[in-house]
C-alpha cells in the first residue's frame, strides 16, 4: 500500500496504546547507498546504528544484505536521483497514511528520519515542505544537527541525540529547548525513559532522556553506550 513509509517497528506500534500510528520512513544509513544521509554520524553511533535491527539484520548464511536493507537502499536512491518525484510519492504515502489511521481510529505521526538525518524543512514539493503541506499533522524525529531553522513549524518535534564526540553540541541543543537523547546500557532511576514508546514529541521537557542500547549498540566500546 505504502511505498516508502511503513509501520512495521515493534517500538513505533507501541505508541497504539495512546492511540498514534506512527509511519516511518527507513532509508539506507551513512553512506551504504553511495549517499550520505547521517552527516554529523559518528563511528559509534555509525557501528551500532539499528539499520540491522530487527529483521533489517536478519541476513542468510554467508551474505550481508536481505531484501529490507534492499529496498532502503532503492528508497535512499530513489530520492537523491529524483528528489521531485520521491517527494511526490512520499506526500501521497502520507496522505494515504493519514487516511489509513483515520480509519482506524488512530491519529497518524510522521517520523523521516528513521535511520537518516536529513534536514527534512529543506526539500519541498512546488515550494512547500512537508511540514507545510501538513500542517495539521504531527511529524517528529532524532537528530545530530544542531541549528536547524524549524521552530517556524510546530507541528515539528526534534530530539537531539548524543554520540560520544558531541557533549558541547548537547549542551547546545539544550540551551535551545530541546532534549537529548542519550543510550546507556541500563538507563538509570533518575533518566525519563525514552523506551515506552516512540512518541518523542509527547515527553516533558527534562533535558535528558534515556534509551537502552540495542542490537550492536550492547557491544559499544567507542563511548556511544554510557556505562552506567
Amino acid at each position: 500500500m505504502f511505498k516508502l513509509l511503513s509501520t512495521a517497528n515493534p517500538k513505533v506500534q507501541k505508541g497504539t496504546k495512546k492511540g498514534y500510528l506512527t509511519f516511518i520512513l527507513h532509508l539506507a544509513p551513512a553512506d551504504l547507498s553511495g549517499h550520505e544521509v547521517c552527516p554529523k554520524r559518528s563511528a559509534g553511533c555509525t557501528a551500532a546504528c539499528l539499520n540491522t535491527a530487527g529483521r533489517g539484520g536478519m541476513f542468510k548464511a554467508g551474505t550481508n544484505t536481505n531484501a529490507i536493507q534492499k529496498a532502503r537502499i532503492r528508497k535512499t536512491q530513489f530520492f537523491f536521483e529524483d528528489r521531485r518525484e520521491f517527494m511526490m510519492v512520499l506526500a501521497d504515502d502520507i496522505r494515504k497514511a493519514i487516511r489509513f489511521a483515520r480509519r482506524r481510529d488512530l491519529t497518524p505521526v510522521f517520523r523521516l528520519n528513521g535511520t537518516s538525518d536529513l534536514s527534512w524543512e529543506k526539500y519541498t514539493i512546488s515550494g512547500y515542505n512537508v511540514f507545510e503541506l501538513f500542517p495539521d499533522v504531527q511529524f517528529y524525529d532524532y537528530t545530530k544537527v544542531l541549528g536547524r531553522k524549524v521552530s517556524q513549524y510546530p507541528n515539528y518535534h526534534l530530539t537531539f541525540s548524543r554520540s560520544e564526540d558531541n557533549m558541547l553540541d548537547c549542551f547546545a541543543a539544550q540551551r535551545e529547548g530541546m532534549n537529548v537523547a542519550v543510550v546507556y546500557d541500563r538507563i538509570p532511576d533518575h533518566v525519563y525513559s525514552a523506551d515506552e514508546d516512540d512518541l518523542r514529541f509527547l515527553d516533558p521537557n527534562v533535558g535528558i532522556i534515556g534509551l537502552k542500547a540495542k542490537g550492536r549498540a550492547k557491544k559499544d566500546t567507542s563511548d556511544f553506550v554510557v556505562r552506567t
